[in-house]
Formats: structure tokens, C-alpha cells, sequence
């Protein structure tokens, strides 16, 4: 048998601590923090606790409240940045072999991509290099991809474009030498995302529950492993507001351990996790 591990702890984290947190990200970010995570919760606020040489949680809670800084490295500690290059593969080898084509016919010539909760870069780099590799010409194509997330630090190490060697080596082959330079002195052990990926995306903050300054029509949206940390009814809103922001038959991409309701009338199942606009009973 356990001792009870808030015991254990080094600050006093009651579960009236645990239900303020959790009302307050759901509040700000729509994130639904599961029960079982109060000791998850704990131990990512506590390094905030303690960088700040704060006394106990009550202290902390109201710095959140009161310090839009503080409050800022609160939504970045409770949010989680898994991501991987080319992680679920199939959504890559689909934009090659049916968007790009489906794009090349129609003569237009133009891409515009939306990475929804693009963490630390590797989703919206993924892409770009995809585009370049579809086998298709598009170096007089007008293409722009935006990535947003509502961490502020994961985003300014994506905007860097800088990784550890081993988080490069699931790219296709041929990817390394030809999309990033390798680290050299301080740097070794490093590798640098090169310019011609970086000019192709515009990371930006965004928090998926507020105002949405985007412009669209978006061809197809990846909005992977976001909607997970959302109830029911948020899930339903945020697919309204990309189905209005994407092209008719645009392309929605989610993460495969998500699932669009049955009964959303927005979207139709047409590949494992893709799903595509539905003009007859979408908008």
C-alpha cells in the first residue's frame, strides 16, 4: 500500500487547488483537465513555484490571476507539446498524392495551409517539406503555411527551427542534407531547419477559444491531437469555425486518436483521420 503522496510533497496541493487550476484553463484555453491528473498538475507548477521563490500554491494562484507574465508561463506549463517530423505519416503521403494533384489541375496554383497546435515546429516544417518533395513543380506556386499554438515558448523554438540531431532521424530519406544545415561547434549535435522552409511558414500565438484574425479560405487544415483536451461542446464549436474557414472540399487532418461525431453535419470521413468539407451539409 502507497502512503498518500501529498504527503509527500513539498507544497500543500489540496484538490481545492486542483479544481482552481483546472477552472481556469478551461475558462481560458477550453483545456478539460482529467481528475486523474492533479499530481501531473503539481508537478508542473511547482518548478513555477519555486523559480519564484513563492511560499505555497494560494500565493501562486493569485500571481496567475493577477500577472498576465505569469499567466502566460501557466498555459505554457499545463500544455502538452508531444510532436514528432512526419509523425502519422499517411496524412503526409496523402497531401502528395491527392491535394497537390487535385491543385496542380486546377490551374490555380495557390496553397494556403493552417497548422492548428503546431508546438515545436516539426508538423508545419513536415509540411513544407512535403510540398517540395510531392514530385510537383511549385516554385512559382504561391504557397503559404501559418502555425499557431498557444504556448509561447514552444513557438519560439520553432520559429529558431533548431533540433537535436535525434529528433531527425524518422525523416524520409535524402530529407536531412537537403532541408537543414548540421551544427557546427557549440551547435554540433544540432541541426538548423534551412531558409527555404522557414520563408514557407508564419508562426504565430493563437488561442484556439478566442478570436481567430485569419483570413482563409484554408485548402485543407491539421488540427492534430488539439481536440482531445476539449469537451463535446467546444470540439463542436471549433469544427464550425474551421468548416467557415476552409475552401469547399478543403481537407481537415485530426490525430488518430480523435473522431468526429457522427452527427457532424460539417465534415464526411474520407481516409483514416481525413476528412473533408461537406458542401451538402456544411455551409
Amino acid at each position: 500500500m502507497h502512503s498518500n503522496p501529498i504527503q509527500q510533497r513539498e507544497f500543500c496541493f489540496t484538490d481545492a487547488h486542483f479544481k482552481r487550476v483546472k477552472t481556469v484553463l478551461y475558462a481560458h484555453a477550453g483545456i478539460l483537465l482529467a481528475d486523474n491528473k492533479q499530481d501531473m498538475a503539481y508537478n508542473r507548477l511547482v518548478r513555477r513555484i519555486r523559480e519564484l521563490n513563492l511560499q505555497n500554491f494560494d500565493q501562486y494562484l493569485e500571481d496567475i490571476e493577477s500577472d498576465i507574465g505569469e499567466f502566460s508561463q501557466f498555459i505554457n506549463a499545463m500544455t502538452t507539446n508531444l510532436t514528432a517530423f512526419f509523425r502519422e505519416s499517411h496524412h503526409f503521403d496523402f497531401i502528395s498524392k491527392t491535394i497537390i494533384p487535385q491543385v496542380a489541375l486546377s490551374g490555380k496554383r495557390r496553397l494556403r495551409i493552417w497548422s492548428a497546435g503546431c508546438s515545436l515546429g516539426e508538423e508545419p516544417y513536415s509540411l513544407a517539406m512535403t510540398l517540395l518533395s510531392s514530385g510537383q513543380d511549385i516554385s512559382n506556386w504561391d504557397v503559404r503555411i501559418l502555425a499557431t499554438d498557444i504556448d509561447s515558448d514552444v513557438l519560439n523554438k520553432a520559429r529558431l527551427g533548431v533540433y537535436p540531431q535525434d529528433r531527425v532521424g524518422v525523416l524520409p530519406k535524402g530529407y536531412l542534407p537537403k532541408f537543414f544545415l548540421k551544427g557546427k561547434g557549440c551547435s554540433a549535435g544540432n541541426v538548423q531547419v534551412g531558409a527555404e522552409l522557414m520563408e514557407m511558414i508564419t508562426f504565430k500565438y493563437l488561442n484556439l477559444m478566442e478570436q481567430w484574425p485569419l483570413k482563409g479560405p484554408f485548402d485543407f487544415i491539421f488540427c492534430r491531437n488539439v481536440m482531445i483536451y476539449f469537451d463535446k461542446n467546444t470540439q463542436r464549436k471549433l469544427l464550425e469555425r474551421m468548416a467557415a474557414l476552409l475552401k469547399p472540399d478543403g481537407y481537415l487532418f485530426v490525430g488518430h486518436s480523435e473522431a468526429l461525431a457522427r452527427h457532424d453535419s460539417h465534415f464526411k470521413l474520407i481516409g483514416k483521420t481525413i476528412y473533408q468539407k461537406d458542401s451538402q451539409g456544411g455551409r
